[in-house]
């Protein structure tokens, strides 16, 4: 049985806190991912979404900035697998749309490339490290069907 979990879209300004202790467990802690690479100064002028537990807890994050590029996705340990990634995905898409953003594209990590591929992304381009870790660029062309 999937646990419940609520999905916002939040202001940098207010959810930073939440945001930070997310992607500081699961980039820097997790990944090893640099500090200084992870703050990349993307965060003040991107959309973001926070999914809450069940007792109002940030459980993950996810950022989509103004040209489609969504990134910075991030699920804590205990809630994978239960479709917070997923709903995190579609709904930044869904905001793509509505926008009248023509594609969204990401660069996965290769390892999580399948994940994207099933929700309609297409890989572009070679493998490349991006903070010691390979990844994969994907795009999602968006139109009325898709």
């Amino acid at each position: 049985m999937t646990a419940a979990f609520t999905l916002e879209q939040v202001q940098w300004s207010t959810a930073e806190p939440a945001i930070r202790q997310i992607r500081e467990q699961v980039f820097v802690l997790e990944l090893g991912v640099p500090a200084e690479l992870e703050w990349d100064g993307h965060d003040t002028d991107s959309i973001h979404l926070l999914a809450y537990g069940p007792g109002m807890e940030p459980i993950a994050t996810a950022r989509m900035q103004a040209d489609g590029r969504i990134g910075r996705m991030a699920v804590l340990k205990p809630w994978r697998g239960q479709g917070v990634g997923r709903q995190l995905l579609e709904r930044l898409i869904e905001i793509a749309r509505v926008q009248g953003l023509q594609r969204c594209w990401l660069s996965a990590q290769t390892q999580a490339v399948g994940f994207y591929h099933a929700r309609g992304f297409l890989v572009e381009g070679e493998e490349f490290m991006a903070a010691g870790i390979p990844h994969r660029n994907m795009i999602r062309r968006l139109d009325s069907h898709g």
